[in-house]
């Protein structure tokens, strides 16, 4: 099965990174839902939540204050101004 390699970076520190099968976030042309095969995005990211379906483990949220959001090649990178992991979030913590 076809997965996402995710990683998200505050502008300060590491947030999280792991595979997942799908990534949703809002951006400043609306909503986006990314799932393996996406074609090529690169996006002003708008603050807000981003949610995370890691391939093993739960859901994971993630609140945003801003940044960008890239596709490529099954792989997506989210730079953000500033990103807190959800307390309740620990799968695929790395």
């Amino acid at each position: 099965m076809a997965e996402l390699e995710v990683e998200i970076v505050a502008a300060d520190h590491f947030v999280w990174s792991g595979a997942a099968s799908l990534v949703k976030a809002r951006t400043s042309d609306g909503e986006i839902g990314v799932m393996p095969g996406h074609s090529p995005v690169l996006a002003i990211l708008a603050p807000g939540e981003l949610a995370i379906e890691p391939t093993s483990g739960s859901r994971i949220t993630v609140q945003s204050e801003g940044g960008f959001f890239s596709v490529d090649k099954d792989r997506v990178v989210i730079v953000a101004d500033n990103a807190q992991l959800d307390e309740s979030a620990t799968a695929g913590n790395r």
